[in-house]
């Protein structure tokens, strides 16, 4: 009886032929794209910095959605374009010294812009979520410091900017890449942030 016939379901019906056997070896499919990365020969580092700028994508819609929506932004003071933010930043804690994008001031200024920027980036995107479009500046930067990798960026250069020999670098990680505000709170709950 012919299945599409029948009266009533459901319907088992055997089916007199085995399935089709192949000679061939049998082969997982796979998508050919791998993007899964090893980090296994990655030095801590550079661990740190290929998560910082995965996090830094993951922020961009927002930023962009926050631009469209706001008609500005207040990124670009250190002219350190956007798409280079996560290498410049990673390029310091490596050891290297980066391009100046400002040839009308010394690197540690551009420097100390570029956190600025950061910090811009960062709160134009989480404002324009949904539910985060009034935060105070308060748990804005207890949010930026303590739960991104951005902070944990930030704390890792001012700890490379207070060893440095350059004067203009040492003041910089002593008193202007982490506000006095989070200093006080990680030492009065003794949270400082691993940074290894």
């Amino acid at each position: 009886m012919g299945l599409f016939e029948a009266n009533k379901g459901p319907i088992i019906e055997d089916f007199p032929e085995d399935a089709p056997v192949s000679d061939g070896e049998v082969t997982a499919l796979s998508c050919p794209v791998n993007f899964i990365q090893e980090n296994v020969n990655l030095s801590k580092m550079d661990q740190l910095c290929s998560a910082f700028k995965k996090e830094m994508i993951s922020m961009r819609p927002w930023y962009d959605l926050s631009v469209q929506k706001r008609g500005r932004t207040t990124y670009g003071v250190s002219r350190v374009e956007l798409d280079y933010l996560d290498d410049f930043l990673c390029s310091l804690l490596k050891g290297k010294v980066p391009d100046n994008p400002r040839g009308d001031i010394d690197l540690p200024y551009t420097l100390n812009l570029a956190t600025d920027d950061l910090k811009a980036y960062y709160f134009e995107a989480i404002t324009t979520q949904p539910g985060q479009e009034s935060p105070s500046s308060e748990s804005l930067s207890d949010w930026f410091y303590n739960d991104t990798l951005a902070g944990k960026v930030l704390y890792k250069l001012r700890d490379i900017c207070k060893k440095s020999e350059d004067g203009l670098m040492k003041i910089l990680g002593t008193v202007l890449i982490i506000p006095a505000t989070q200093e006080a709170k990680k030492i009065k709950n003794r949270d400082v942030p691993s940074l290894d």
